[in-house]
């Protein structure tokens, strides 16, 4: 991932060179060359993603694209944002993601926990589901990611149970996702605790432009405020439908996003499909989304 934009633009292979030094090795290499099991480890994607989205920002910078009213990511893509925002640092950015994925991988023993995404229920559904599978154990949203789509965390047999729950409830579908841990959920406490010491340690400078945070769904723009988003953030839920209605609720007609694939931009349609998106992950990308916003 990102290859050609390093290839392509002197800053994005900048941005490349900047992580592979903060973190002490070479990252980009691994972005670029693979092998796929290691860049697959959630200490290396965590990092990966973030610099991708960060060189692909750079250059669309230099192609001349204008400053945003607004930035937010999804769990990880707030990293993104706090960088695209002047507020964090790309190396501070990189090396505290990697512990992030650590940590997070850390907190719970593999195969005790799970995600699953729920298709079709609606939230009041699927919190009462959660409610009632929980039987001493976790069970809630980690992701509510539009009117359609939660996806849910805890302990595996919870999670198990609020599927069945839901599937009999009237959900579309209920899939167990490929995860590593059970992300944006109580589980990841231990990890939101070690994360917070590293949080509180690293510089946030006030924001250039307003972040709208996953935990509040609500704009920030003071360093603190942002910093306090991100310990929260670890094991609570990432309220992406009300974010991207709080930004639709300010006027905001046009989105992009930015880094690998097109998730975002997918739920943004689900959410309101009045709203223009593109996204930006490479060269191709990045013409076509200049030629879109130009058109």
């Amino acid at each position: 991932m990102g290859k050609d934009l390093a290839e392509q633009f002197p800053v994005a292979k900048q941005v490349f060179e900047k992580a592979d030094e903060a973190l002490g090795f070479a990252l980009s290499d691994l972005c670029f060359n693979g092998p796929a099991e290691q860049l697959q480890l959630t200490e290396n994607t965590q990092p990966a993603i973030l610099t991708t989205s960060i060189a692909a920002l750079r250059a669309m910078e230099a192609e001349g694209f204008g400053k945003a009213d607004f930035v937010a990511g999804h769990s990880l893509g707030e990293y993104t944002a706090l960088v695209a925002g002047a507020s964090l640092s790309l190396s501070d950015a990189v090396k505290t993601v990697r512990v992030r994925g650590r940590y997070m991988q850390e907190a719970v023993p593999v195969g005790a926990g799970a995600m699953a995404a729920i298709l079709g229920a609606d939230l009041s559904t699927v919190m009462q589901a959660c409610a009632e599978a929980s039987d001493g154990q976790v069970c809630s949203p980690a992701n509510i990611n539009s009117q359609n789509q939660v996806v849910i965390a805890g302990n595996a047999e919870a999670i198990d149970r609020a599927m069945a729950l839901l599937k009999g409830r009237g959900a579309k579908r209920a899939i167990k996702l490929q995860v590593s841990a059970p992300f944006h959920c109580a589980l990841m406490r231990p990890a939101q605790d070690r994360l917070a010491s590293d949080l509180h340690e690293t510089t946030f400078e006030d924001l250039e432009i307003p972040l709208v945070t996953n935990v509040d769904a609500q704009a920030v723009t003071a360093g603190g405020e942002a910093r306090d988003a991100l310990v929260r953030q670890v094991s609570q839920t990432v309220r992406w439908l009300e974010s991207v209605e709080f930004l639709i609720g300010h006027g905001v007609q046009s989105f992009m996003e930015i880094g690998p694939g097109k998730v975002l931009s997918g739920l943004v349609r689900q959410i309101d499909r009045s709203v223009s998106c593109v996204n930006v992950e490479d060269t191709v990308s990045l013409r076509a989304a200049r030629e879109a916003l130009g058109a």
